[in-house]
This record gives C-alpha cells, sequence and structure tokens, in this order.
C-alpha cells in the first residue's frame, strides 16, 4: 500500500533506510552511519550503538558523512566513513569511524579530531539496552578499576546514574548465550532513560560530575572503541522467532480491567484568542478538562486570566491553572498576588497545579541544586491563597526531575509530570518506542505516591521547553530533529497513532487526567497560520483525542497484543457496546487477527488489514466487558 509521506509524517522527507548487515546469526542496521537494533539469533540485544557529538544545549549535531564504505560476506561485514560536525564560530570537528563485524563479534571504532578545538557537552559512544525482557534482569558489569560486580538492571527507574565508572557490563540475551558490551578510551556509566521515555539503559562517555560544556583541544585526537562480544555457551542450534510483521498479529482480550481517565486539553495564553475563536471545534472535542498555563517570568498577568475566564465559560466541564511559580520573593506573597488577579479577571479554576519556576530546569548528577523555597512553603502558601480549591504539584517538565526532586505529596491533592519523546533521539522508530517506557514510569510514580491522584501531561511529539539547555531548537525545515519546538508528525497520522498507542499503554496506572494537545497552535488539534497544512485545518490527531474524550470515565479491558512494538489495542464500553480500538504504530500494512476479541463482523476469521501509522475502530457483537 503506497501513502504520500505527507499523510503519514507531516513532511516529504523521508527517512534513508537502514543498510542491513549480516554476519551469520549477528544483524544490524546501519542508519546515519549509527548502528541500531542489533540481533543476535533474531534477539535484540542491543538497541543502538552510535557515535554522537552534543553542543551545550545538548542538542545533537547531524554529522556530514563522507567516503562512506560497506563490504559484505556471509560471516563478516566492515564499515568505514569520516563524519564532520561544525559549530560555531567556524570550528570543525572531524570524525574517523570503522566498523567491523563477524560472526560473534562486533567492533565500533571511532577516532575524532579538530584543528580548531571544539566545544562539546558530549563527545563518543552511546550504547543503548533494550528494557522490555531487560528490566530486573541479571547483569555483570567490570569497572576501570578492574572490580566485576553481580548486579541487575534497575527495575523500578532509578534517578540517578545505576552503574558508574565502566568498563564493560555483561547479560543473558537467552538461554546460554551472554552479551558483553566492553567501552575503551575513557570511563563509561549508565543512566536509566526510562526517565525520559526513552526505551532503553543508555551507557555514555564521560561522566557527567565532570563539568560541561568542555573544549577538545586542537591537534589532539580522541580514540574511543565499543565492542559488542556475543558468548554462545550451549552452541545448539535455534531457530530466529518468527517475525510476526510478515505474518498476522494476534490480538487476545486480557483479564486487566479499568475505568478511562478524563483527557485534558492545554492553552497558552499566546493560544487564547485562537481558543476562543475555535470555540465550537472545542464544544465539538468535548475535553473533560483545560488546563491554562501561567507563568508571571513570561509576563502572564491580569489579561491572560480574563481570557482564560471567557474560555472556561464555554467549556462544560473543569479547569485547572498550571503556574510556574517566579519564585523571586516569598511563594505567600506571589500566590497572594496570582490570587488577586484572579479576582480581578474573575476565574476560579477547579484546581491549581502548581510548581517552582525553576523546577522545570533539571539539575543533572553533579551539578548544585538552584535556590528554591522548600515545596512544603509552596503549597502551604497556594492552600492559604486559593482556599477550596484542588491543590496539585509535581512537575512541569518531565518524569525526570519529578524521580529526582520528589516532591513531598501530604498536601496535595494530586501528582503531575509531562514526558516527551524527542529528548533524545528524534528518528521515528525511537519515537515509537518511547511508548514502550511509559508503563514502566507510571508504574514507578505508583511505587513512590501510592494511590495518590496522578495525572500526566501536557505530553506531545513538539517540546514545549527544553529542561536540559537554555532553549528548544527551532526546526523552520520540519525535520525530524531532538528538542524542537515544532515537529512535522504532529501534523500527520503519526501523532494520531502515537497518540492512541500512549493512551493504551498508560491505562494501567488509573489516571485522574491525561493530557496530550492543546487545542491550537504548534501543538493542537488544529492547524494555525503559517502551518503546513490549511489554517483552522484539522490535524488526524484530532480525531484520537476527540474519541478519547468521549471515552473518559468508560471500562475500559487489555487485549493483548502478539506485537505490542508494531499493534497497540483495547476494548471500552461506550452507550453503543463495546469496541475494539487499534493502533498500528509502523510504517507499512499490518494484517491483525481480531477473532479473540469477539466478533467483529469483519469475516469469519477477524482479520483485519490495517493501514500504516492509522487508527482503527471496530464493534464488537458481544459484551467482551466485565459487568
Amino acid at each position: 500500500m503506497t501513502v504520500d509521506a505527507f499523510q503519514l509524517y507531516g513532511t516529504r522527507l523521508v527517512e534513508t533506510p537502514p543498510v542491513r548487515l549480516r554476519a551469520g546469526k549477528l544483524e544490524a542496521d546501519l542508519t546515519n552511519g549509527n548502528l541500531r537494533t542489533i540481533r543476535y539469533d533474531g534477539t535484540e540485544v542491543l538497541r543502538a550503538i552510535s557515535y554522537l557529538v552534543r553542543d551545550r544545549d545538548w542538542g545533537t549535531y547531524s554529522p556530514e558523512i563522507v567516503d562512506l564504505r560497506i563490504e559484505q560476506s556471509d560471516d563478516r561485514f566492515a564499515v568505514a566513513y569520516q563524519a564532520c560536525c561544525e559549530g560555531p564560530d567556524d570550528t570543525k570537528l572531524i570524525i574517523d569511524v570503522r566498523i567491523t563485524g563477524n560472526t560473534d563479534r562486533l567492533d565500533f571504532e571511532a577516532e575524532a579530531s579538530t584543528e580548531t578545538g571544539f566545544e562539546t557537552n558530549r563527545c563518543g559512544f552511546c550504547i543503548l539496552h533494550p528494557i522490555v525482557g531487560v528490566a530486573g534482569l541479571p547483569a555483570t558489569v567490570e569497572h576501570v578499576d578492574g572490580r566485576i560486580v553481580a548486579t541487575r538492571f534497575p527495575d523500578v527507574i532509578e534517578p540517578w546514574q545505576p552503574f558508574k565508572d565502566m568498563r564493560a557490563i555483561t547479560h543473558a540475551v537467552m538461554p546460554d548465550v551472554q552479551a558483553e558490551c566492553r567501552m575503551e578510551g575513557d570511563t563509561f556509566e549508565m543512566e536509566d532513560q526510562r526517565n525520559w521515555s526513552d526505551a532503553s539503559y543508555k551507557t555514555y562517555v564521560r561522566p557527567l560530575a565532570l563539568p560541561w560544556p568542555y573544549q577538545i583541544p586542537a591537534n589532539r585526537p580522541v580514540r574511543q572503541k565499543t565492542s559488542l562480544i556475543i558468548k554462545d555457551i550451549g552452541g545448539v542450534a535455534r531457530h530466529a522467532p518468527t517475525s510476526v510483521s510478515s505474518g498476522v498479529i494476534k490480538l487476545e482480550l486480557g483479564a486487566r480491567t479499568g475505568a478511562m481517565p478524563d483527557i485534558g486539553v492545554i492553552i497558552t495564553p499566546e493560544e487564547a484568542d485562537a481558543t476562543l475563536s475555535a470555540k465550537s471545534v472545542l464544544t465539538e472535542i468535548a475535553p473533560q478538562e483545560l488546563l491554562f498555563h501561567f507563568d508571571p517570568s513570561a509576563g502572564h498577568g491580569v489579561d491572560a486570566l480574563r481570557r482564560f475566564a471567557a474560555i472556561a465559560t464555554v467549556h462544560r466541564g473543569s479547569s485547572t491553572l498550571e503556574i510556574a511559580l517566579p519564585c523571586k520573593s516569598s511563594p505567600s506573597s506571589e500566590a497572594a498576588e496570582i490570587a488577586r488577579q484572579m479576582r480581578l479577571a474573575e476565574f476560579r479554576p477547579d484546581a491549581i497545579m502548581i510548581s517552582p519556576s525553576v523546577d522545570r530546569q533539571s539539575t543533572p548528577p553533579g551539578s548544585k541544586w538552584p535556590e528554591c523555597p522548600p515545596l512544603d512553603e509552596v503549597y502551604t502558601a497556594a492552600r492559604a491563597a486559593f482556599p477550596g480549591i484542588r491543590i496539585g504539584g509535581g512537575m512541569l517538565s518531565y518524569f525526570t526531575e519529578l524521580n529526582r526532586k520528589r516532591v513531598p505529596d501530604g498536601q496535595l491533592d494530586f501528582v503531575s509530570h509531562c514526558t516527551n519523546p524527542i529528548v533524545h533521539a528524534a528518528d521515528d522508530l525511537s519515537v515509537m518506542q518511547t511508548l514502550e517506557a511509559l508503563p514502566f514510569i507510571t508504574r514507578s510514580v505508583r511505587a513512590i505516591y501510592g494511590d495518590k491522584p496522578y495525572r500526566i501531561g501536557p505530553s506531545t511529539i513538539p517540546m514545549r521547553q527544553n529542561p536540559y539547555g537554555s532553549r528548544t531548537m527551532n526546526n523552520p525545515v520540519g525535520a525530524r530533529i531532538p528538542m524542537a519546538n515544532r515537529d512535522p508528525r504532529h501534523n500527520g497520522r503519526f501523532a494520531e497513532a502515537f497518540a492512541l498507542g500512549y493512551a493504551i499503554r498508560v491505562l494501567d496506572a488509573g489516571l485522574e487526567c491525561l493530557t496530550l494537545s492543546a487545542l491550537s497552535g504548534p501543538f493542537g488539534l488544529i492547524a494555525g497560520s503559517g502551518e503546513p497544512i490549511e489554517p483552522g485545518g484539522r490535524r488526524p490527531l484530532f480525531d484520537t483525542v476527540r474519541t478519547l474524550c468521549r471515552l473518559a470515565g468508560a471500562t475500559w479491558r487489555e487485549c493483548v497484543s502478539s506485537s505490542p512494538s508494531e499493534v497497540l489495542s483495547f476494548v471500552a464500553r461506550d452507550t453503543t457496546g463495546d469496541r475494539l480500538y487499534i493502533a498500528n504504530l509502523t510504517s507499512e500494512e499490518r494484517k491483525v487477527d481480531c477473532s479473540a476479541c469477539g466478533p467483529t463482523g469483519k469475516d469469519s476469521s477477524g482479520d483485519l488489514l490495517l493501514a500504516p501509522l492509522t487508527v482503527a475502530v471496530l464493534p464488537l457483537q458481544h459484551h467482551a466487558l466485565a459487568d
């Protein structure tokens, strides 16, 4: 099936297909000079080995690759190329790369050199271990001093680095098969990237406790090497697992059930007028919650609150004011001033989500925590200033910041945080894979806060604020870049499938509210001026959010997919009966067997051919849900 790239991705810029490298049972995909989806005997061993260069805002350079040479035979492959990064003030970094693989070993070597000197936050290897089937399992870590320690990959998400001063890490890939990943040329450490909703544990070069940014000196080459060594202890003949990609993906009803969360829409002062102009569309979507963003440090004041009040009057649901408290003076005086402005604007939300503005910025390991009032003092001030209104806390940024600065929840009526899928990587595969990390995030929040009411959002593909640098990245050409404030896929079916996949992955969390979009603007359901689609036009994401709004409060039942990285689904009961909701997360057609979910009226087998990056809703002809 041929589908226009713009329909899928909101851009006609198409990713270059990877080159499949093979040496016996060892396989890897070569993409933009780096290795992805490294498998042995059909099982994923590593998610990636990449040589990355970061700028002072942790943006990732996209180097120009020249003189690429690839050699392959049945039991060996070799790759060589040169990459060039151009930095500020005419600085330049040249990286010579050599990759070799045979049946039981993979070596990735790189030498970086500069004639000008080069500023960077990080320059070197990142190695990604997968999380599904690995979390909580045993591992052996060899440290730079030669110590060997038996340990485990974290299960609940670690806020700080689980392993430091690493030279190698070994884990079991399958019975009788072990994989050793050995890193040379510097000191490595691992962070739990599930904090950022990446579906990986990341081992990276240069400890974060060292200063950054730093200079690579002129004419002093930096050499590093990463090796993957496969130890097939059993030596038995195995058959690679059958790929569901070429067959039928089966869906089966599971045992877990729950209630669908309320759905929110975020509204900023900058988009308030556009939202008022589209109030009929807002009424049609009918979200249960409007999340109004308010930041006095950005100049938001009474006028913004008056616009919020006008929007709230045409909204049938509840509203929350999200406050980034400046904390330049006492929290009590600042909260009282905001309350005074709310009275002038005649705006009374149902809830306040409050967090110090400074907590939107991350505090990495080794960094000094910025000045901030005690959070109990902030919440006490909010209780006094906004009597009779529910008070929520947490982070206006991501789970990472909540995990590292765990807010005291004794005075809180709910906790909240956001996620963003393009913090570290922005290719299509990495973004969709972030969905795998969401159940780990929600389970980790529950481990900290128990059954405290819990909200997530706004969580969108574009990044609204960068906790790790001074700015988000501008994206005028609509490319796929990390930390971008606009992302082309928000305009395509990719966002529609991603949003439904997101909702499915967090069903178990028992969320009070989930916010996945704005109404207008770069995070919106309808396009504004300067967008690649007609102003006021509805993005594909519109239908998913409207559907989720209509399902709020309905009973859901899990639906187990034989390939959850490709197809996700669930069953929910609305006023007309039970319906099966399915998302194809891939760019290819997928054949889905729905017969185990109940009669669908499709055909005798229940098979459905699901178009790329799309959502399907099928009525079920019997009650599949528990009464």
